[in-house]
């Protein structure tokens, strides 16, 4: 498993601690191809992300912007992508085991508080249950224009 990362101007300093850690327990981590500048553009860094994460099926994303909303929007553009913008550790579970996020995001988080969250959201297994899939398959019909 490979995990993709990306932020905005408000998350470098929190996305290189991130970066640290992971590289620490030894987990393939990728970041953005997108360059940081002081007044960049949050839906860049999701678009990339979240391209690669659609595109490598076993992967999974962090995406970093001031509060997350606007970085989890833009990613949930992608077809294949459900990112969930997550505050507590509860919410990063059921993003992983009721909707089958493959790519989250926060904000304004410390390092100690945003470790818990990636570690919680990599341990998790993968959305088991028949009727969290059968959501799922909804969004993802829907994503190709078939949902009736």
């Amino acid at each position: 498993m490979k995990i993709y990362i990306g932020a905005d101007h408000r998350g470098i300093k929190l996305e290189q601690e991130i970066i640290t850690y992971l590289e620490s327990q030894k987990i393939p981590i990728i970041k953005s191809s997108i360059k940081n500048e002081e007044d960049d553009d949050y839906p860049d860094f999701a678009f990339d992300v979240a391209n690669k994460v659609a595109q490598d099926k076993d992967s999974l994303g962090i995406l970093i912007c001031g509060n997350g909303i606007g970085i989890s929007i833009a990613a949930n553009k992608v077809k294949n992508i459900r990112c969930a913008r997550v505050t507590s550790e509860e919410d990063t579970y059921h993003a992983k085991t009721h909707n089958g996020a493959n790519i989250i995001s926060f904000g304004g988080i410390s390092f100690e508080e945003a470790k818990k969250l990636i570690n919680i959201f990599i341990s998790t297994n993968k959305v088991s249950e028949e009727r969290h899939l059968r959501r799922i398959n909804k969004i993802i019909a829907y994503e190709k224009e078939v949902y009736k």
